[in-house]
């Protein structure tokens, strides 16, 4: 329940300020790829500027994303790493107490 609340009150704020920002931005604008002849138009995109900020902000979070994942390549490999020894661990210690309780059966009672 709380969680919901949460969203709502983050999420809803977020959508009006994107809305605005999107009726705010609607004029067309055109993005040239040519810097020497920006008005070639094979090389040119028109469309309206919200868009292009959109594009930016994703690109950049995806980027974002990508070199934080990589970054932290390290410490996912140590963790699965150290998954595997606590397992073998844990076998090991198995192991060992059905050991010592085969042992302890065969021990005569007092």
């Amino acid at each position: 329940m709380a969680k919901k609340i949460i969203n709502l009150l983050i999420l809803l704020p977020l959508g009006v300020v994107l809305i605005v920002f999107c009726v705010a931005n609607r004029q067309s604008v055109t993005l040239a790829f040519n810097p020497f002849r920006p008005d070639d138009q094979v090389l040119a995109v028109s469309a309206p500027f919200f868009v292009f900020l959109f594009i930016a902000l994703i690109s950049g979070m995806l980027i974002g994303s990508a070199a934080t994942w990589f970054s932290q390549g390290k410490h996912r490999k140590r963790a699965r790493t150290e998954a595997k020894e606590a397992i073998r661990w844990q076998g090991e210690a198995d192991r060992h107490r059905t050991r010592a309780e085969d042992i302890a059966g065969q021990l005569p009672a007092r």
